[in-house]
């Protein structure tokens, strides 16, 4: 494997979801949290030569939805089997399942606790050059997106190396400035991915979930062309071309719950967002509530409390520098350098 760039780590701890999603790396993320109480979240991103990886913690359940790069392809696992479940597109993310995410493609994965998630992505020439040359063949022909399982012991190897690399990425960051060792290191990644890939045995998923995916990603390009106002469940339905009956299906198997739950929740978070961008000298709780269709302002306040664990007011309050947080080893890189 030819070195295109020199290898890179860091470690982010957010005590919020918005840094936190900023923060993932490989496509756009934008995440809600689905139940009450602080926010933890632990992000340790490396880069080798030509593989990205990502460790990712969270304590509380939340909703992520993910449209990967189009350049990339990623592949995403259970970095700690012991850890709540958790659903990708609707299907469980058992310990020896891989979630395949497609160059351009979108998905969602949901949580019900404290979770522990390993990811890898490369860009497709790389990953058809390593399929080429380890099985004789392309992986890059297959469904863009999918569950796959993949045999115990290669799987298993894969978690392994997964978990060395984020070994030196925490404790010993200055060895993977060696080229010996990052090269080593990359080659038996990719080597354990591709065989994985390779023993591919795909999840059962019928034609109710392609076409409950396929709805799923209708609704969430209708949201994110109306991202800065409300819109109501009618006009989704109608966007979508879908029932209420069956937008309310698909909503329940791949977010864990109905659609005006998750558009309550949407607001209440793109409000947050716009709280903490705010200028307090200039900007108001009131404006920014009833910007996303909050009229009940007494309600809002205590519904945001419950979810965010502080006053809208102490949000819009907040200095930039509280809002993030970074470690970073001697071979790391600022988070402006994954844009």
């Amino acid at each position: 494997m030819v070195m295109n760039n020199m290898p890179r780590c860091a470690t982010f701890t957010h005590d919020d979801p918005i840094p936190y999603q900023a923060a993932i790396r490989g496509g756009e993320v934008e995440l809600a949290v689905t139940a009450k109480g602080g926010f933890r979240g632990k992000l340790i991103r490396i880069d080798l030569h030509k593989l990205w990886m990502q460790h990712g913690t969270e304590n509380l359940p939340r909703v992520m939805h993910c449209v990967m790069s189009k350049q990339r392809a990623g592949f995403v696992f259970n970095a700690d089997p012991s850890a709540s479940a958790a659903h990708y597109s609707g299907l469980k993310l058992d310990p020896n399942a891989i979630f395949v995410l497609g160059p351009g493609s979108s998905a969602h994965s949901r949580t019900v606790g404290p979770h522990s998630w390993a990811s890898m992505s490369l860009a497709t020439e790389d990953l058809s050059a390593a399929s080429r040359a380890l099985v004789g063949g392309e992986l890059t022909d297959r469904p863009a997106v999918r569950l796959l399982h993949a045999n115990p012991a290669h799987m298993d190897r894969l978690m392994r190396l997964h978990m060395a690399a984020r070994g030196f990425a925490e404790l010993a960051p200055e060895t993977l400035a060696h080229p010996e060792i990052s090269v080593a290191l990359e080659n038996d990644l990719v080597h354990a991915l591709v065989t994985c890939l390779a023993d591919e045995v795909p999840a059962k998923a019928g034609s109710g979930w392609r076409y409950h995916t396929a709805i799923i990603d209708r609704f969430e390009q209708v949201l994110a062309a109306n991202y800065d106002r409300p819109i109501h469940l009618a006009d989704i339905c109608s966007a979508v071309g879908a029932s209420e009956r069956t937008l309310r299906a698909s909503c329940e198997e791949h977010l864990g719950m109905g659609p005006i739950r998750y558009l309550w929740l949407r607001r209440m978070h793109l409000a947050r967002r716009a709280l903490l961008g705010a200028d307090p000298a200039t900007a108001t709780v009131t404006q920014i509530a009833t910007d996303y269709g909050f009229w009940e302002l007494g309600r809002f306040s205590v519904s945001y409390q419950a979810l965010f664990g502080e006053a809208p007011s102490a949000s819009l309050r907040k200095t930039p520098s509280s809002r993030n947080g970074v470690q970073a080893g001697p071979f790391s890189f600022a988070d402006s350098d994954f844009a």
